[in-house]
């Protein structure tokens, strides 16, 4: 131990004695060259200056072939990547389910008898919706009819093939029914019927699975099961607030998400594309605090203890008088 402690101090001091021998040297150096340039100030200056300069150069070479080096990297990593085609699709999360109107703290809270204490949400859902309507998606050039009942996928080719920018499905807001806003344009809230607007988020190339069987799905969704469809289903969170949730009604193509509509192609090949939506409208015991989870079904769709909105969302309405 003793010899250890020895050497150790021994390096320090050597290192120590070194680095004050080159600050000794750097110090000369400046001395030198101040009394040079006090003596034959002329011949001193130029030599400080081509001195100068040559340090000017190296250092722009030095960065220079730095600098080629990092692009030189940026440029062959780019290479490998494709514009179109999510390199590492295997890695990416299945897709969050979310909702409109959607409030900062995931809850929705309103007065029936005050219309301020909704307006917001109601103009919320109006802006969302100016997508979809028909007269955004006359173009048929940009947009296809592609059914008014689930259907499989639309194949429009290969992400990297010469089809160029595909048309998108239209999706017609009449078919949100009583949460379209044509009917009633508060969506629901001005009688104490409030409608939430549902879509999955877009994942480029992402074919979503319906479930294998009914067994995979809750009992009160059986008869919604569809080949062509991922189901949908919302309902209290907490098994107390069963008996103030009245009967939750589904509006659009079916009580889900329909086949046709996928996959998507990205922002590039797919610039118009509209995500299948599902209304659903809830049917809440006044003055309650309701806790209500949605969550989609499918066999390529899981749920995330660390992302509430994979697959899933959970929202508190409190309904006032």
């Amino acid at each position: 131990m003793l010899f250890k402690t020895t050497l150790k101090v021994d390096t320090f001091k050597r290192w120590t004695m070194f680095t004050f021998g080159l600050m000794f040297v750097e110090t000369q150096c400046y001395f030198l060259l101040v009394c040079a340039a006090l003596i034959h100030p002329i011949d001193s200056m130029l030599y400080i200056f081509f001195f100068a300069v040559k340090i000017f150069i190296f250092y722009v070479i030095f960065y220079g072939c730095l600098a080629g080096i990092f692009i030189g990297t940026i440029q062959a990593m780019l290479l490998t990547l494709s514009n179109y085609k999510p390199t590492y699709q295997d890695r990416v999360a299945p897709p969050g389910l979310s909702h409109s109107p959607r409030p900062d703290k995931a809850e929705i809270s309103y007065s029936i008898s005050d219309n301020t204490t909704y307006s917001a949400y109601v103009e919320h859902m109006k802006e969302f919706l100016k997508a979809y309507e028909k007269d955004s998606q006359g173009d048929e050039s940009k947009f296809e009819n592609c059914g008014d009942k689930p259907q499989s996928y639309t194949e429009r080719g290969e992400l990297e093939g010469s089809d160029g920018v595909r048309k998108a499905c239209r999706f017609e807001r009449e078919w949100l029914k009583d949460c379209s806003g044509k009917k009633d344009d508060t969506f629901g809230f001005k009688e104490g019927k409030p409608c939430l607007i549902i879509k999955l988020n877009r994942i480029v190339n992402f074919r979503p699975r319906p479930p294998a069987s009914n067994d995979s799905i809750p009992e009160p969704i059986h008869s919604n099961f569809h080949g062509n469809l991922i189901p949908i289903h919302c309902t209290n969170k907490r098994e107390e607030d069963a008996k103030h949730l009245g009967p939750v009604e589904y509006f659009g193509l079916g009580v889900g998400f329909p086949l046709q509509y996928y996959p998507y192609y990205g922002k590039l090949l797919h610039p118009h594309y509209l995500q299948p939506l599902v209304a659903v409208k809830f049917n809440i015991t006044v003055g309650i605090e309701m806790r209500i989870e949605c969550k989609v079904f499918g066999q390529n769709i899981d749920y995330s203890e660390k992302d509430r909105y994979q697959g899933r969302f959970d929202v508190k309405i409190t309904i006032k008088s």
